[in-house]
């Protein structure tokens, strides 16, 4: 987004005078939820707003929001709409801070604003300039929904030079639109009289008459003509000389201009006119002489079109039209020039972190090599800040072919196909960039390999293929694990990246110390580069390896990551997700049930939100751990087998499998259980978590002997576990059979689970097998574990099986991500022809998603949808329940 402080040159004129305009200014005022001031470049749109802002004293109230050229990025649109909120005075204290980072949707962005202007009681304006320039249509219909469910007293005004589809016609039926357009800017006669007069020019009435006639009251045109007139000899002849449209008037007064320019400032001018925004340096880089920025601030003072963008006017942009117009006689006067120039500024761009309008310039440059190395350098930073968007337009600026000839081009493709959802083609890219590899050249050689990693790991993640994931880890890590010193091409973001991703490689396939050691890393190399997000993911990681040692570290982990999220307003992240669940399966296995309840449902609810099967089966896997230490077999059952139907090649799918049989033996569903066992491969029946589940069922079946057969391998050590917890479980299970068979080896046996219980603070085995007697007979003997089992029978005294929770269960299916979207346009209560108008979809197609709602939610209406929705944080609370 361009900084908040551009403006249209229109009617400024000296050192900030301003035409007043009380009669647009009265309807701006009195206008209710929309003003839409629509018109052509050069009709004075910013100035008239701006000017309102100041007259009606509005500075504090008023969020000022530019859309940048070309717009296509939703959630640089959404970071700008909510940083310029929190500069007001009522916003600053509702709406929460948001931090860039990659995967921020939208539209839940739209639903979180919409959450923080709930407490809205004083009336806040969103002005909106530039709109036309939004090229995306998801953005737009964000905007939309934004528009359509604020509280009334935030006010909408949006500038454009065309009309843009925002679904307003609704609102034009019920009075709610005011609409200022071109004839409605243009000046009268008397204002054109003001403005001259302003700059200090008294034209005859009949010169003045002949200047509004040819220019027919449009404010660049009289704006140009009064800086041509400045020091003319014959402003009567001036004024008859030109005539036309729009576009000739321009180039004629421009012509004007630049011939009254002394050669410095034309020259300036001309040569930078390629930029977006301009500043001192920059400018003195592309002209080769001194002095820039004192020239740029003396043009904004003369209101030359030049416009200050920051409070110390160190940057500085031209108006659209100006620009246009100043890069047309560029073209003109040193075509041969124009290629350079936009190289020279791509390289000064690079030096000073604006990446994506570096590589911009290179394309315009047609340096296909410089522009290609660009965004392979920055990719890491860009995919960070969560531009996906900005990548995949800049991406288009290549030729068809260029990804075929580069190979770090190619690894940039397949990270944008991957973010648009298209595995297939992220595949398709890497095989592109593998086989071009060789032909990257030398120094850039490391750089590529790990940039290639990364993707592939990426991409491998994404499709669930572990193995091969876990194998690239292996790959990647030589090349990353190079000391800087040795390797300063790779750069420290992607470094960075890479080590999260190998760390959460090696943790899947089980090398947690190789994992924690890379995590660690990663989290200390993004805290000095300032990147929170990547040092965000290494906590979570981090967490993750903790629950299979230590409990109360992986608790500590997940509340250092939830502080981070909180702090940088990604609470409804995907990792703030898993944080969440990270936290709640701690606190369940500590014994802290109640306190766990809480941060499963928050996780429940984030991965409703992202509509993610592999979160989402997470979620009922620790929900199902949940219940089974509750005593609520059924509601585990449930939760297991919602999980089951999500999992695909998820590692987590064999373990989930004997989870499956312990809620089933606890149901009393053990011939269920025997099925589950007699459809595994022999080698899958002998896994350890395998064996110590068979013997929960062989307890439920009243047979311990057969219980301590299926257990003898896991207690010996011939047979290992996945998850060192299941220990605890193997050793107690052994206990209490051996109890049952009155065998001597009780005693010894429940005190190796205890032990490790113990190291591990693992308490909820004791809940999900409670043997309240067995472990008071054994506090009686000698034991070193006297306090652990008070603390265990204190859980256990308190151990009832709760009832459900109050208010609407979480659908065990999580909704999709159409599915969610239709939802969010129910309480529009537009029809459903007219969502899937708005959604670019068949009417048929809303209807089948909401049946699908409705079925998920367990509701029978739009309007118990819509309820069941806001319960369970899906939706906004509506701005009338306050």
């Amino acid at each position: 987004m361009r900084p908040a402080g551009s403006t249209e040159p229109a009617a400024r004129l000296g050192a900030g005078g301003v035409v007043p305009r009380p009669a647009l200014w009265d309807r701006l005022g009195e206008a209710t939820r929309v003003t839409v001031v629509s018109a052509p470049a050069g009709s004075g749109k910013t100035v008239l707003l701006r000017s309102w802002i100041s007259e009606a004293g509005l500075a504090q109230r008023a969020a000022w929001v530019p859309v940048g050229r070309d717009e296509r990025d939703p959630q640089r649109l959404w970071l700008a709409v909510l940083g310029a909120l929190r500069q007001t005075v009522p916003g600053s204290a509702m709406v929460r801070e948001l931090t860039a980072a990659p995967d921020l949707d939208g539209w839940a962005i739209t639903e979180r604003l919409l959450t923080d202007l709930v407490p809205l009681e004083e009336l806040l304006w969103l002005v909106i300039d530039d709109l036309h320039e939004l090229g995306a249509d998801e953005a737009r219909r964000q905007l939309e929904l934004l528009v359509m469910r604020a509280p009334p007293q935030l006010r909408f005004v949006l500038a454009t030079r065309h009309d843009v589809r925002l679904g307003l016609h609704r609102l034009r039926l019920e009075g709610e639109l005011t609409e200022i357009r071109a004839d409605d800017l243009r000046f009268s006669q008397a204002e054109a009289r003001a403005l001259f007069a302003a700059a200090g020019m008294g034209l005859a009435e009949p010169t003045l008459g002949m200047l509004y006639e040819r220019t027919e009251g449009w404010v660049a045109g009289l704006r140009l003509a009064a800086l041509s007139l400045a020091g003319h000899p014959d402003p009567e002849r001036f004024a008859a000389e030109f005539s036309g449209t729009e576009r000739t008037v321009a180039e004629y007064l421009l012509a004007e201009v630049l011939e009254r320019q002394p050669a410095q400032v034309r020259r300036l001018l001309l040569r930078t006119s390629i930029l977006e925004r301009v500043n001192g340096e920059l400018a003195d880089l592309l002209t080769g002489a001194s002095g820039g920025e004192r020239v740029l601030q003396d043009l904004e003072e003369a209101n030359a079109f030049v416009v200050s963008l920051d409070p110390a006017r160190s940057w500085f942009r031209y108006h659209h039209l100006f620009a246009d117009l100043l890069q047309l006689e560029l073209r003109h006067t040193e075509p041969a020039e124009v290629t350079a120039l936009h190289e020279l500024a791509a390289t000064w761009l690079t030096g000073h972190g604006y990446q994506a309008e570096a590589v911009r310039h290179a394309q315009s440059a047609r340096d296909w090599g410089l522009a290609a190395r660009l965004l392979a350098d920055h990719w890491p930073g860009l995919y960070l800040g969560g531009q996906e968007a900005t990548v995949h337009a800049l991406m288009a600026g290549f030729p068809a072919r260029a990804s075929a000839a580069d190979a770090e081009l190619a690894a940039v493709a397949a990270a944008d196909e991957l973010a648009r959802g298209s595995l297939q083609a992220a595949e398709r890219y890497l095989g592109l960039a593998e086989r071009g590899s060789a032909r990257v050249p030398e120094g850039r050689r490391g750089q590529a390999q790990v940039l290639l990693g990364v993707v592939q790991l990426l991409v491998a993640g994404r499709s669930g293929n572990f193995s091969a994931r876990a194998d690239q880890a292996q790959r990647l890590l030589a090349a990353a694990e190079v000391p800087e010193a040795t390797r300063p091409d790779l750069g420290e973001e992607l470094r960075a990246l890479a080590l999260v991703e190998i760390g959460d490689s090696e943790t899947w396939a089980g090398r947690l110390d190789q994992a924690e050691s890379h995590l660690e890393q990663a989290i200390t190399l993004a805290r000095r580069i300032g990147r929170p997000y990547l040092e965000f993911m290494g906590l979570v990681y981090q967490a993750e390896i903790d629950l299979n040692r230590w409990f109360p570290r992986a608790e500590e982990l997940s509340r250092q990551a939830i502080e981070l999220a909180e702090r940088h307003g990604w609470t409804d992240d995907l990792f703030a997700g898993f944080a969440s669940m990270t936290l709640g399966s701690a606190l369940s296995w500590q014994g802290r049930l109640d306190e766990a309840e809480a941060w499963v449902q928050r996780a429940e609810r984030i991965f409703r939100a992202e509509a993610n099967p592999a979160a989402a089966m997470g979620g009922q896997y620790v929900r199902g751990q949940l219940e089974l230490g509750r005593g609520r077999a059924a509601d585990a059952l449930a939760a297991f087998r919602a999980a089951e139907r999500l999992a695909g090649p998820h590692p987590l799918a064999r373990p989930l499998r004997a989870w499956l049989v312990h809620a089933l033996a606890r149901s009393g569903e053990t011939e269920a259980a025997e099925q589950v066992l007699a459809g595994l491969g022999e080698r899958d029946r002998d896994r350890g978590e395998m064996r110590i589940a068979a013997a929960a069922l062989r307890l439920a079946q009243d047979d311990p002997h057969a219980a301590t057969v299926a257990l003898a391998p896991v207690v010996d050590g011939s047979t290992g576990v996945g998850w060192r917890s299941w220990l605890v479980e193997a050793f107690l299970l052994e206990a209490i059979a051996r109890d049952a068979l009155s065998d001597q080896a009780t005693g010894p046996a429940l005190e190796r689970a205890l032990d490790l219980a113990e190291s591990d603070s693992a308490l909820m085995w004791f809940l999900m097998h409670p043997a309240p007697g067995l472990l008071e007979r054994h506090a009686r003997q000698r034991t070193a574990h006297a306090a652990l089992i008070g603390q265990i029978l204190d859980l256990l005294g308190g151990n009832r099986p709760a009832p459900p929770p109050a208010g609407p269960r979480a659908p065990l299916e999580p909704l999709t991500k159409s599915e969610i979207r239709v939802l969010r346009y129910l309480p529009t209560y537009l029809s459903a022809p007219e969502i899937a108008s708005e959604l670019s979809v068949s009417t048929t197609t809303v209807k089948t998603h909401l049946r699908n709602v409705y079925a998920k939610l367990g509701v029978h209406s739009r309007a118990e949808a819509v309820a069941s929705a806001r319960a369970l944080d899906l939706l906004a609370p509506s701005a009338h329940e306050r």
